[in-house]
């Protein structure tokens, strides 16, 4: 595996987990939350230095059904970040106090609020995307896998993506998300890999649709060629 494919799973797997931490909000602390997201603000910009090659062929070429969707989740995470870090630096109050945004505290917290959720949702269907090129690098070091473990993979992700309905609704992220409740409900007395696992069967679920959405594109597309 070449250097900059190992340096751009590491930069996306660091991305994926600081996601994670800071949906925890006030459970891992306020000053940790604050340092995750500069962490994640410089992980996203490495990012997109590394997939410098798409930004610079964004206005070239055929736009396909596949492509439209990648450049509208790629869009709406850009604009989600943005609005994440420009909010973020307005309410905080430990990292980089030297660097002053003044603004309506209340209203950078709902904009603050909503960039997170959406920011999450949307990173998690772009990750869907992307997920059958990450099996493909994946089959290139575990050569022969059996048609059994196959579909009991297959089987687990769907029961993940069960569960993450659950935790969708029971974490009331849909509500959070949409700003009809403004206040992000944390219990100080669950442990936190209770809280990470219901994230990350949420996670798991934008995944699963995210995957099989551009594989239904895929399909669709190649069924209009051979026609």
């Amino acid at each position: 595996m070449k250097q900059k494919t190992i340096l751009k799973t590491a930069v996306d797997i660091g991305m994926t987990v600081m996601l994670l931490l800071l949906m925890t909000y006030e459970l891992i602390g306020k000053a940790m939350h604050e340092w995750i997201g500069i962490g994640m603000f410089v992980l996203f910009i490495i990012h997109h230095i590394l997939n410098r090659k798409w930004g610079r062929s964004v206005f070239k070429g055929k736009y396909t059904p596949m492509r439209i969707w990648q450049t509208v989740l790629v869009i709406g995470i850009f604009l989600t970040m943005a609005s994440s870090m420009y909010s973020g630096v307005i309410l905080f109050k430990h990292a980089l106090l030297f660097v002053s945004i003044q603004g309506r505290r209340a209203f950078a917290r709902k904009i603050h609020m909503a960039s997170a959720y959406g920011g999450f949702v949307l990173m998690s269907l772009h990750l869907g995307l992307h997920w059958g090129m990450m099996m493909g690098m994946a089959r290139r070091i575990v050569r022969k896998v059996p048609a059994a473990v196959k579909w009991l993979l297959r089987g687990i992700a769907a029961l993940m993506a069960g569960y993450g309905i659950y935790a969708f609704i029971r974490r009331e992220i849909g509500l959070y998300l949409f700003l009809q409740n403004q206040y992000v409900f944390f219990d100080f007395e669950e442990p936190l890999i209770f809280f990470l696992a219901d994230y990350m069967a949420v996670m798991a679920l934008f995944v699963w649709l995210g995957h099989y959405f551009s594989k239904g594109l895929r399909y669709i597309i190649q069924k209009k060629k051979s026609a």
